[in-house]
């Protein structure tokens, strides 16, 4: 069963950064697909970028140029830098593992359990 653990999440000024780590264990890192989704306040949760096994990534228009996925296939881990925040960036971030073959189903695979990303005005 596929593990995933957030760290890095928590309170930044508006123009500020932050990276977001997400840990993966207890399956072969390089058979997945890894994302990062973000879900606000009453919102539905969204997707933020994708990252495949061989490093190609995919983001969201509203985060395009700002962030930037990656993966550390080492340390089966990947990384969400997130630059220029904006207050809309406020959410609880969620990784998301699963096997490349069911590329872009949310629906599948495994979550983390999120980590908030607040950022003040």
């Amino acid at each position: 069963q596929v593990l995933l653990t957030e760290t890095g999440g928590g309170l930044v000024q508006a123009g500020g950064s932050l990276r977001l780590s997400c840990e993966f264990i207890g399956s072969t890192f390089s058979l997945y697909v890894l994302a990062w989704y973000r879900q606000a306040p009453g919102k539905e949760r969204d997707l933020v970028a994708t990252i495949t096994a061989g490093g190609s990534s995919n983001y969201a228009d509203s985060v395009k140029g700002r962030f930037a996925i990656s993966r550390d296939n080492a340390k089966n881990t990947i990384y969400l830098q997130m630059n220029s925040l904006k207050p809309e960036d406020t959410a609880v971030y969620y990784c998301h593992a699963v096997r490349t073959s069911y590329f872009g189903r949310p629906d599948l695979g495994s979550w983390g359990q999120g980590t908030q990303v607040t950022v003040s005005p």
